[in-house]
């Protein structure tokens, strides 16, 4: 009602029309769809480019959409400039971020995805009071504008985004083949053989019906308290209790995941995680009151939590260090189809049935039956490779290093076994030559003799030298 310029929007359309479900929404998946879609243009982005740069660009155009928003006078220029270029901004900004962790961590790299991913649910506990205290003090257009500056921070994140040197093989100066390999691999700025994976086909249908149901319970459980008779301010407490449980759910499953029997079977866990979510989905649709949609948050929360730091620790683990850059991009772009189609879908439904229990149960079955293809395909289709250790950049040199003294000594020890057996061979000679067996008696006269006489053919020997 304060607002200069305000947003052409009726008020019935938003209370009572059906309008409702559609404005709830898209306003959440119109940005992650962004962020998602652009994830092959950001992959060849990164591996041209590098992280740092591409960040850093990322966070200006997820400042400048909301600094956009600030002097929107319809909610289409909000679709386009908190969606789109927000979205394309946020996107630049969370893909080199995985990919970053993926070069930095190995062998505590869930923890590190946990503890990293914990960053989504804090701000997440901290947004919906801070978005209300926007709108109190400064008005909508202020909060976009304050918010267009915090964002601005993301450059300075990926300033932080130091580069590391490609670790060289030892044997790489004397390998050309393998150099030529090495550029021909450099040049591919989308590698679409991941395609080739059957891990990696199966992962990304299985996160595709995941999309679906996932992000749809976090969208409507605010509006479904506010059904059930609760107040706006105690309808969003929920959204905090949920962020709060994720908060804590991120890393105690990121070092789960990182202990040695059960890295091997991450695809596992992070299976049970999806059903998980989806039988809480199942379970808080049948919420008829405060206090059930509050349990309903907290085991959300914890599987939510869950899903959130296996993701894409699983898919790095399938498809690699090299591989991950262009992977992730080719799955989020598979992602992306799936959030237009999923939250849209539910206030489709809910548009036609009026009932928020029925969104839940299409939501949490899409979830389960996400858990079940992983699983299933998994054991069906994937023959489980004997575990090797990865190796670390810094220890690559020294593998390298104890390969060359083990090729060296083994040489050396070589060399002196045939050093040593020359010499055998040398001494027999000597004492064969200076020992002459008792048994031989030679006159030197019948020697002569012997040569002297005709051979077969009738020559003549001249001289011993000559017939020798």
């Amino acid at each position: 009602t304060d607002l200069a310029k305000p947003i052409n929007i009726q008020p019935n359309e938003v209370t009572e029309g059906k309008s409702w479900g559609w404005l709830i929404v898209f306003e959440c998946p119109d940005s992650v769809c962004a962020l998602l879609c652009v994830g092959p243009l950001c992959s060849v982005m990164v591996n041209r480019f590098g992280c740092r740069p591409v960040m850093m660009v990322g966070g200006l155009f997820a400042s400048l959409g909301m600094i956009l928003a600030s002097f929107s006078t319809s909610i289409v220029h909000i679709y386009l400039s908190t969606g789109v270029i927000t979205g394309l901004g946020l996107a630049l900004n969370f893909q080199p971020s995985l990919i970053m962790l993926n070069r930095y961590f190995n062998r505590k790299r869930p923890l590190a995805n946990g503890l990293s991913a914990a960053g989504s649910p804090v701000f997440l506990c901290g947004l919906s009071p801070l978005g209300q205290f926007l709108q109190d003090h400064y008005g909508w257009r202020g909060g976009f504008l304050i918010l267009g500056g915090l964002l601005l921070n993301c450059c300075v994140c990926g300033a932080l985004m130091k580069p590391l040197p490609n670790p060289k093989p030892a044997e790489q100066q004397h390998d050309q083949e393998d150099k030529k390999k090495e550029k021909k691999k450099e040049k591919k700025l989308l590698d679409f053989s991941v395609f080739k994976d059957r891990g990696f086909v199966i992962y990304t249908v299985a996160a595709s019906i995941m999309v679906l149901g996932l992000f749809v319970p976090p969208v409507f459980v605010v509006s479904y308290a506010k059904e059930l008779g609760n107040e706006d301010t105690k309808s969003a407490l929920l959204l905090t209790i949920l962020g709060f449980i994720d908060i804590f759910a991120r890393p105690t499953c990121g070092v789960i995941a990182g202990l040695k029997w059960m890295r091997p079977r991450c695809v596992y866990l992070f299976s049970f995680a999806m059903v998980f979510n989806g039988t809480a989905d199942l379970v808080g649709s049948q919420s008829n009151d405060y206090a059930s949609l509050v349990v309903f948050c907290i085991f959300f929360g914890v599987s939510y939590g869950m899903v959130g730091a296996l993701q894409f620790e699983v898919l790095m683990a399938i498809v690699g260090t090299e591989k991950f850059s262009s992977a992730i991009g080719l799955v989020l772009l598979v992602e992306a189809i799936a959030v237009l189609v999923g939250p849209p879908s539910a206030g489709r439904l809910l548009d036609a049935t009026k009932s928020y229990m029925y969104v839940f149960l299409l939501a949490g079955s899409e979830v389960v039956l996400s858990g079940v293809v992983l699983a299933t395909c998994n054991f069906l289709f994937i023959k489980n490779k004997p575990h090797e250790p990865a190796v670390c950049p810094g220890e690559m040199v020294t593998l390298a290093d104890d390969k060359t003294k083990r090729r060296s000594s083994r040489a050396e020890g070589q060399q002196m076994t045939e050093k040593k057996v020359q010499k055998k061979v040398i001494n027999e000679i000597k004492n064969n030559d200076n020992v002459r067996p008792k048994s031989v008696a030679v006159d030197s006269q019948e020697v002569e003799r012997f040569l002297k006489e005709p051979q077969a053919n009738g020559d003549m020997a001249a001289c011993p030298e000559t017939c020798l």
